[in-house]
């Protein structure tokens, strides 16, 4: 890993609320995710399964965790199950963890070989009468290969039949979306190395560079402080192309009197960070490009103020589109008639922000939390993201910060980085 060592209590601490929601008489197996061949002998890079590493710290392959609260065995309560170092492999791929560092990263005491695995868990099944297999079950998930988790499920279900099974996602997605003191601190470091970057690509960006080459300047700041790298495809779109929401081609030249719209974000100590702003090539808006970024900079405001637990994502969503239409109105983009004629299943608002406002955000960068018809929990971290899309003037801004929603009151964990336009083109202007 590149990031300095987390705080194990982090970990722990997510375990002891995941444990706190089992059954009596039960046990819990989650598995690491599969490593995935590309082609001929090569793997994609692997990244880990996001329960399972929210549980432990352990990013590494053929990782199994394995809890059982009422082991009448002190030490087998909690167990981290690792591949055993080989020396051949590790000539090729480098070191694997040893029991001690993995005991280190997770705060687990009790680590067992992977090829120990079964003697011992064949009799743990034996003694309970409830097992939690974990799935993914992320509301936005494609359709895909059964994974690890999946086969893993399937083949104990057909040796232990008889057994009561139950899902562990439905708890982890409750637990998930709620961030502790210290999650916060480790996203907060996330923050920090985007803010950072942020700031160098304002005195970087000029008339006649390529989009590659800011996303390179990104990859560069990100690994230089200790990121992982990015916590999803960097989308640098200058232009009309920012009007494409997942536009990952960045490979256009950036051209004065463009707007050049930026959605990245670091990830760090396994979490993440999303950010979007949009500047100017040239280092100064037009007065029409001030007049949308700064109406969309008043609805990222209105937005974020109004993010509170207790709010649905869809009460929250449906408010930000009536105060869209307000707004759209000011800058010309929509009339009364438009508004009064309006399909209400299809807002007019909608021709220019045709996106949602906020997604959960943690170990993964659309993470896990409860639906958008249901309650936004105390704790929860959230992005606040709206844009203005408008095709007949190839302009398309969108402003994102990440929000902790608390009941004393939000705290934006990326308030220090420049948002307002005036404070954009000093900083642009000052390294010209």
């Amino acid at each position: 890993m590149k990031y300095l060592p987390l705080d194990p209590r982090l970990f722990i601490e997510n375990r002891k609320r995941f444990v706190r929601q089992m059954l009596p008489h039960a046990l819990a197996v989650f598995n690491s995710n599969d490593e995935v061949t590309s082609n001929g002998d090569a793997l994609y890079k692997f990244k880990q399964n996001a329960d399972l590493y929210w549980l432990s710290g352990i990013d590494q392959e053929d990782t199994q965790l394995v809890f059982y609260p009422g082991n009448p065995d002190p030490r087998y309560r909690e167990v981290l199950v690792l591949r055993r170092p080989d020396p051949l492999k590790e000539k090729w791929d480098g070191h694997r963890l040893t029991a001690a560092e993995g005991t280190t990263i997770s705060g687990i005491q009790t680590v067992v070989w992977l090829d120990e695995l079964e003697g011992l868990l064949q009799r743990w099944v034996h003694e309970v009468e409830e097992i939690y297999l974990n799935t993914n079950e992320n509301d936005r998930k494609a359709d895909t290969p059964p994974t690890r988790d999946y086969r893993y499920a399937a083949q104990l279900r057909e040796r232990f039949p008889l057994h009561r099974y139950h899902r562990a996602a439905p708890i982890l997605k409750t637990l998930r979306s709620v961030k502790t003191k210290y999650e916060i601190a480790v996203m907060q470091q996330a923050m920090d190395i985007t803010e950072d970057t942020f700031r160098h690509l304002l005195r970087f960006i000029r008339p006649g560079v390529w989009e590659h080459e800011i996303h390179a300047e990104i990859l560069h700041q990100f690994l230089r402080q200790r990121a992982t790298g990015e916590a999803y495809a960097s989308i640098i779109a200058s232009g009309d192309r920012a009007r494409t929401l997942h536009y990952v081609y960045n490979n256009q030249e950036c051209k004065s009197g463009e707007v050049i719209l930026m959605d990245f974000g670091a990830e760090y100590g396994g979490y993440c960070a999303d950010l979007t702003r949009s500047v100017p090539v040239n280092g100064r808006f037009t007065k029409r490009q001030k007049e949308v970024y700064n109406a969309c900079l008043h609805l990222h405001n209105y937005a974020r103020k109004l993010l509170k637990p207790g709010l649905t994502i869809a009460a929250y969503h449906a408010e930000v589109g009536k105060e869209a239409e307000k707004t759209f109105v000011k800058i010309g983009l929509l009339d009364k008639a438009d508004i009064k004629n309006q399909d209400p299943a299809a807002p007019a608002y909608r021709k220019y922000l045709y996106h949602g406002i906020s997604h959960y955000l943690g170990v993964d960068v659309h993470d896990l939390g409860p639906s958008f018809s249901y309650p936004i929990p105390d704790g929860a971290v959230l992005t606040v993201e709206p844009g203005i899309y408008i095709e007949e003037e190839q302009l398309g801004i969108r402003i994102e910060n990440n929000v902790w929603v608390k009941k004393g009151g939000n705290v934006d964990l990326m308030k220090n980085i420049p948002i307002e336009a005036g404070d954009i083109e000093r900083l642009m202007q000052r390294s010209s």
